[in-house]
């Protein structure tokens, strides 16, 4: 689950990060009463949304005066902005934060997330703050300075000293910079974070250390002991069918691909996608049925794929272990009556009731296409979906 920045900001500010001063607001007048209230001489008009890269796209804007902040607010809400993050199709601007202005003397980079191979946190650190990390990781490496956070321990204080003399803050400016690191740590380490991103951390004129931006995405399995957070869920800025798909259990993501999926088990699915490429066409989706799935769970995933326009075909893999193929295959012959299927259906199915499951589909009177491997489901599926 994601939040969006001022959001991230409060969170992080409970922990005691220091941020900017700042107001989200969701009008135009909202914008221009929220400048007046933080007073100053300059602001800055920033778009909501859950990507970065917003102020490329032109999400973000300085104002030195009223004015300035009505004719930016009036601009920036309601676009469509588009960033390396969002797709082409970009994400419409629902809200924003006006935040005051800040005298910028260094622009750093602070991430945190889980590391699976230690099994720790990792703390990630750059002088080249305000750039895509990705870009840095990518060409300058050196630059990122790593620390593995023992989960006992905690983040020490000599640990936070030497990452920040090693991304650059003046010696006077150590105090503030360990109280912000073990903060943020505190704050990812609390709330079951899976990513936390302050991007600038910024130096200010007189050595005061504040996050200018933040960000961060949360463990969607730890979410039940965090009801405040699931409270600043934004379901404007999700994939509707994917909150569809939650609704029924139904682990759903959209890709960009015309084959859609069906597969019971996350590792079955990555798999099945795989060959899908691996035969020259794309999957339209990520779907996990998973092993309780009822002919209701599988009519209602066959409906959410359907709502995608560039669907050509649809590939049902399944393993049958503790799902039985006998019960998928009920299901989804109940789902392509019910969803009157006008693409082709690929089944391939292996494992407990498999005999039974077969003799389902081929009794059923309708056109599905049957495979016995992997292989040849996906040739196939990519076959049908190119004579579609």
């Amino acid at each position: 689950m994601k939040v969006h920045e001022y959001q991230a900001k409060e969170i992080l500010r409970s922990f005691g990060v220091r941020t900017p001063k700042s107001i989200p607001c969701f009008t135009v007048d909202e914008a221009v009463k929220a400048a007046a209230t933080l007073g100053g001489k300059v602001w800055v008009v920033k778009a909501q949304i859950h990507a970065g890269g917003r102020g490329k796209g032109g999400g973000v804007k300085v104002a030195k005066s009223a004015d300035e902040v009505r004719d930016w607010a009036g601009k920036i809400l309601g676009m469509q902005l588009v960033t390396h993050q969002t797709g082409p199709l970009g994400q419409k601007v629902r809200r924003l934060l006006v935040e005051e202005g800040a005298d910028i003397r260094k622009e750093l980079y602070i991430g945190l997330v889980v590391d699976r191979g230690s099994q720790k946190v990792c703390l990630m650190a750059s002088s080249e703050g305000g750039m895509d990390i990705e870009e840095v990781a990518a060409h300058t490496p050196e630059k990122i300075h790593k620390v593995y956070v023992d989960p006992v321990a905690g983040l020490t204080d000599a640990e936070a000293d030497d990452v920040s003399l090693k991304i650059g803050i003046p010696e006077a400016s150590l105090p503030q910079a360990r109280v912000m690191l073990q903060a943020l740590y505190r704050g990812f380490w609390e709330t079951d974070a899976s990513l936390a991103e302050i991007n600038p951390l910024i130096v200010t004129g007189d050595g005061q250390v504040l996050a200018l931006d933040a960000k961060m995405n949360f463990d969607s399995n730890a979410l039940h002991r965090h009801p405040d957070i699931v409270a600043m869920r934004d379901l404007d800025e999700e994939d509707p069918a994917e909150i569809e798909a939650s609704k029924f259990d139904l682990s759903y993501i959209s890709l960009d691909g015309d084959i859609g999926c069906l597969v019971n088990g996350a590792g079955l699915a990555m798999a099945t996608m795989d060959t899908i490429k691996l035969y020259g066409a794309s999957p339209a989706n990520f779907l996990d049925v998973g092993g309780g799935a009822t002919a209701e769970k599988v009519t209602e995933a066959f409906k959410i794929m359907l709502r995608n326009p560039n669907l050509r075909a649809i590939l049902v893999n399944i393993f049958g272990g503790i799902m039985k193929c006998d019960t998928i295959a009920q299901g989804v012959v109940a789902a392509a009556r019910e969803v009157k299927l006008s693409v082709p259906l690929v089944v391939r199915m292996k494992g407990t009731n498999e005999d039974l499951g077969k003799k389902i589909l081929a009794d059923s009177g309708l056109p599905i296409i049957t495979a016995n491997n992997m292989a040849e489901a996906a040739e196939r599926v990519v076959a049908a979906s190119r004579t579609h």
